[in-house]
């Protein structure tokens, strides 16, 4: 029995296992209520696939092991599209994969990032910028998990500042030479293919100082991934530190379509938007394990849902949640409008990610000691949300982006 209050059980009470993963209903303003036919079923594949996977992942995340097949089932489901528009792809709107996010991050915050990784970073990249021979060879592998992708921006030395990226793409008498470090590239050492973003170097080059993309086999000579252990946060899928020791690539390597930095921040600023919904996602099933373990656990004789204190405290998370959601549907129409500003996705992600830390905390908390049991799943998405909060940029960074756009004047220089 929990060391929370020493009580004796009562008829009928349920001492080691509470149901605290099923879906309940969370949408008290009826905010996606009227969402076209088409989102709604994206969402409804969705979740299909977190039913099936069910409670995988306590154990998957337990064990910081990486399922990959589950990719496949994923791709399988049309889940990977992300909003991205391009004629070999399936229609996908950015509500439709909004909801996806955030209902893959309801069940598991490793699979929600695989997702992101996948379909809103590497499927994204080679849209947007492969040229017609690369989509021919990649694009339907990618889009379908037969393939993993992986999108290497980030080193070890720049992170916020990735602009300053000191990888080199350095051409040779056949082709291009990488060399670098990247470090969290999620998919980067589970077999597949990478888009490294490098810098052109080598004085008198036409190209040299802009930025370009590299579409790179990973059991290509000199490129060596390693899994990162020892992380306490999504554990579920391994993200890897990236050597690139004069790896050789042909010309036709290159993403045509990629020449400065603010091609890698288009990508960045569509995924941006994603961490608002996984934020929501996460929120979500700490509201829902809080709310039935109230409803379900008795203590002093009665449950913990007729005290006082328990229900401001699910008000307090109902609150938060709903502003989360009405961020996340204004985002959407603002997307699928054409309308929607960097600094906007930057907003929402700012205040969803802060807002489901609250969430979770307070989740943890209602939850007594039975919170930190990975079995209730609380605990695993407040430590998932941890990593969410930082990765497409600190919630620094947006909030100097904000102020930037607030006052007229930067604070990064």
């Amino acid at each position: 029995m929990s060391t929370d209050a020493q009580t004796r059980a009562l008829p009928g009470e349920r001492i080691a296992s509470y149901d605290l993963l099923g879906r309940r209903d969370t949408d008290y303003y009826a905010v996606f209520a009227d969402i076209p036919d088409a989102d709604r079923d994206a969402w409804d594949r969705a979740k299909t696939f977190v039913d099936e996977v069910g409670t995988r992942m306590q154990g998957e995340w337990d064990a910081a092991t990486y399922p990959v097949e589950l990719l496949r089932r994923m791709g399988e489901l049309e889940l990977f599209t992300d909003g991205i528009e391009h004629p070999e792809l399936p229609a996908s709107t950015p509500l439709a994969a909004g909801l996806v996010n955030m209902e893959v991050s309801r069940g598991d915050g490793s699979l929600a990032t695989a997702l992101a990784v996948q379909g809103g970073l590497a499927l994204r990249t080679l849209a947007l910028f492969g040229s017609p021979e690369q989509q021919a060879r990649w694009l339907k592998p990618l889009a379908e998990g037969t393939v993993l992708g992986a999108f290497a921006l980030t080193e070890p030395d720049h992170g916020s500042d990735s602009v300053s990226l000191e990888t080199t793409a350095t051409r040779t008498d056949d082709g291009w030479s990488l060399s670098g470090t990247k470090k969290w590239i999620g998919n980067g050492a589970s077999g597949g293919i990478t888009f490294v973003w490098a810098r052109v170097d080598a004085e008198g080059d036409a190209d040299h100082d802009q930025v370009r993309c590299f579409l790179v086999e990973q059991d290509s000579p000199g490129y060596t991934g390693t899994v990162i252990t020892g992380k306490v946060s999504l554990r579920g899928i391994h993200q890897a530190h990236i050597a690139l020791d004069d790896v050789r690539l042909p010309a036709d390597a290159v993403l045509p379509g990629t020449h400065t930095f603010k091609d890698a921040s288009t990508v960045l600023f569509a995924t941006r938007s994603g961490v608002a919904w996984s934020a929501l996602g996460h929120a979500t099933a700490c509201y829902e394990a809080a709310r039935t373990y109230a409803t379900e656990r008795i203590q002093f004789g009665k449950p913990l849902a007729k005290f006082q204190m328990v229900q401001e405290r699910l008000t307090q998370m109902l609150d938060e949640l709903t502003a989360m959601q009405l961020f996340c549907r204004r985002l959407a129409d603002l997307e699928t409008s054409g309308g929607l500003r960097p600094t906007q996705a930057s907003l929402a992600k700012y205040h969803n990610t802060r807002a489901a830390r609250r969430i979770a905390a307070i989740a943890r908390d209602l939850l007594g000691g039975n919170g930190i049991l990975l079995e209730n799943g609380v605990m695993q998405h407040m430590a998932d949300i941890e990593a969410i909060h930082t990765y497409e940029g600190t919630e620094s960074v947006q909030a100097l982006l904000l102020g930037r756009d607030i006052t007229g004047m930067s604070a990064f220089v």
